[in-house]
């Protein structure tokens, strides 16, 4: 397995030959790069700066990365896969689907939250069990009682003595909406 941070592995071709830098093709997975300057598809997130975004926003140790590399398939759709692979990869899936990037305000998936969102300290909006209900109906609430950061949050709710993530909330003005994609939404009061 080679060294996730060694930035040998954007996947990227060298720019074209009238220097045209290539493109994001979204069939396919593609590493990121560890730093900017190893960028080479303008707009590709890289490395460093996805590992800074979970521990700025959710306060999730880096060393939580270490063994994983990181991947975009799609517009900023970015994936972690705990090992290795030569770059790019024709495949369906690769890892697990962590966040969004390439828009203004990044979005974890609820699968990233579920996944590592136990290690996060800030941005955790730990929920009541009615909320929680709520919550995963896919309804939004009112809930002007978090001081935290508004944006998404990480939704929890306390299960035998621990913190367990239910998923990825928007918190703005005193409103928690649920982003709990429409397939996942349960009935927990049945």
């Amino acid at each position: 397995m080679s060294d996730p941070d060694d930035g040998s592995g954007d996947g990227d071709s060298e720019p074209e030959s009238d220097g045209t830098p290539p493109e994001n093709d979204s069939h396919r997975f593609d590493r990121l790069p560890a730093t900017a300057d190893d960028r080479v598809v303008p707009g590709r997130p890289t490395r460093k700066e996805v590992i800074e975004w979970w521990d700025d926003r959710y306060g999730i140790p880096p060393a939580t990365w270490d063994d994983h590399t990181f991947w975009e398939r799609g517009n900023g759709k970015v994936w972690a896969f705990a090992g290795d692979v030569p770059s790019p990869v024709d495949a369906e899936g690769l890892g697990l689907r962590i966040l969004r990037a390439r828009q203004e305000h990044w979005k974890p998936s609820t699968n990233a939250v579920q996944r590592f969102g136990p290690a996060a300290t800030r941005n955790v909006v730990v929920l009541d069990r009615e909320e929680a209900a709520r919550f995963a109906r896919g309804d939004d609430q009112d809930l002007p009682r978090w001081d935290g950061d508004w944006g998404y949050v990480i939704t929890a709710h306390e299960i035998a003595g621990g913190i367990e993530p239910v998923g990825v909330g928007l918190y703005l003005h005193g409103e928690l909406r649920s982003t709990v994609p429409k397939g996942r939404r349960e009935n927990l009061e049945s």
